[in-house]
């Protein structure tokens, strides 16, 4: 059984990199459990490292149970969202405490423009990079929305097979790190 953190940095309710993590979660591996993590936090504020919020200890514990973790990102003015830096500040503070050092990681993200979501994963690989996770190389998932999902908002068939890959070469990369 291996368990995957989601951590999807779109709160908006048609999402398409939702709708990418929801896909990787149907073609994942047999055995293989997705928990999406609570992205709607309030802002990182070091004063309440001494007293976390509940949804903040909500978050870490989410990562601390998983044996990886999936990051499936926007890309928002050449980077990656606000809402996944916040929810990355929350579960690896207090400094020292992070929920992250060790844990197997994958970027992925979903956009409709023509360099998808490179700069975005570029970006978020460093600092998960400084956070000693162990961040899997390929197969990079840059995924074009507009041709990757159907009229009706599901996985476009022909791209089925490459996100089944995808999913498969994530949770071997979990299991070699564990």
């Amino acid at each position: 059984m291996t368990t995957i953190a989601v951590f999807v940095g779109s709160l908006r309710k048609d999402s398409f990199n939702l709708k990418l993590a929801k896909s990787i979660e149907r073609l994942a591996p047999e055995g293989t459990t997705f928990v999406y993590a609570d992205m709607n936090l309030p802002l990182y504020n070091q004063d309440f490292d001494a007293d976390f919020p509940a949804k903040a200890l909500e978050l870490k514990q989410v990562v601390a149970n998983a044996d990886g973790v999936l990051f499936v990102t926007p890309e928002y003015n050449r980077s990656f969202s606000g809402v996944i830096k916040n929810a990355i500040d929350w579960a690896s503070r207090p400094w020292g405490q992070s929920a992250f050092a060790g844990k197997p990681a994958a970027i992925v993200g979903a956009s409709v423009g023509a360099l998808g979501t490179t700069q975005a994963q570029s970006q978020l690989r460093n600092v998960l990079l400084f956070l000693d996770m162990k961040v899997m190389g390929q197969p990079e998932v840059y995924f074009n929305a507009a041709a990757g999902f159907d009229e009706n908002g599901q996985l476009a068939q022909s791209s089925e097979g490459f996100i089944k890959k995808f999913g498969e070469a994530f949770v071997r990369h979990i299991d070699s790190n564990k």
